[in-house]
């Protein structure tokens, strides 16, 4: 079994840097897998009864609803984090500032990372250093395969590097609309919270860091700095160095980014998605943090 995609080219003049490139883009048949496939696939995996398994199913909904009723992040082991977001109006003064200017709700989804280990690098005392790379554990062993299939539907991602429009649950860009700083939770520092405001000439990236080391944001070999407006499919790069022993982790509106390392700096980049973002940055967490944020 695979995922599969086709091959599509951008048509988008606009974006020069993207504009008659092909892309790998997703495609989806229309059957969704639902409560009773779920619970047919886990009885074969599990010493538990269909029926048992389907009536915890039904009563999870119910459970994450309570607990974000509450305020509280739910983690799922081997699945991810699910919290609240929101957007809200921006207003001129901080008492008009309340609950009332609180506007599209959203459920955000960090996927749990692993550390994949991708090599092994030689230094120069004749030690051997393993190099990893932090994984999504849903996708670490995902196979993709090239389809023909026309009955096959393309649903492009909001941050498809391709530049090809599509749904984004990961905020609101323009209009005077800001998301909430829950929008960029990360291990260690919250977020701050995106302007969610696309800036004249391009979108703006708020950048948060925590930790003890140091970290380096680039565009084309020039610091970029938090609130910089940036275009659609910009390549943004990361370089962190942590602090001794420690684990760094980076995300992108609550999306782990992958980092590798090499001579203890870690590196990474992604593709600036056609909306107002937030980049977290942990330059160092202790013993091996996954990434994720600890109650």
């Amino acid at each position: 079994m695979s995922q599969k995609y086709i091959k599509s080219q951008n048509r988008n003049s606009h974006n020069a840097k993207s504009y008659g490139k092909y892309y790998a883009t997703a495609v989806y048949d229309n059957h969704f897998i639902g409560t009773e496939e779920l619970a047919e696939f886990i009885q074969t995996q599990a010493s538990v009864k269909k029926s048992d398994i389907k009536a915890v199913l039904d009563e999870l909904g119910a459970a994450m609803k309570h607990y974000f009723e509450l305020g509280q992040k739910v983690k799922l082991d081997g699945i991810g984090i699910m919290k609240v977001g929101f957007s809200s109006i921006g207003v001129a003064r901080i008492e008009d500032c309340t609950s009332a200017t609180i506007t599209t709700r959203r459920v955000l989804f960090q996927p749990e990372t692993e550390r994949v280990v991708v090599g092994q690098e030689k230094k120069p005392d004749g030690s051997v250093k393993q190099k990893y790379v932090n994984a999504i554990t849903l996708l670490k062993d995902v196979v993709f395969e090239e389809t023909h299939d026309n009955a096959m539907n393309a649903e492009p991602e909001g941050d498809d590097e391709s530049g090809t429009e599509g749904g984004s649950d990961t905020g609101n860009g323009g209009g005077g609309t800001n998301t909430n700083g829950t929008n960029g939770g990360a291990s260690g520092s919250g977020g701050s919270g995106d302007s969610g405001q696309s800036q004249s000439s391009g979108f703006a990236l708020t950048i948060s860091t925590s930790g003890s080391g140091s970290a380096t944001v680039t565009l084309n070999g020039s610091a970029v700095t938090s609130g910089a407006s940036l275009s659609e499919d910009d390549e943004i790069e990361i370089s962190i160095t942590p602090a001794e022993d420690q684990v760094p982790t980076a995300t992108l509106n609550g999306s782990p980014i992958e980092l590798t390392e090499s001579e203890g700096v870690y590196t990474g980049n992604f593709a600036m998605p056609g909306e107002a973002s937030t980049l977290v940055i942990n330059t160092g967490s202790a013993g091996g943090d996954d990434g994720f944020d600890k109650d």
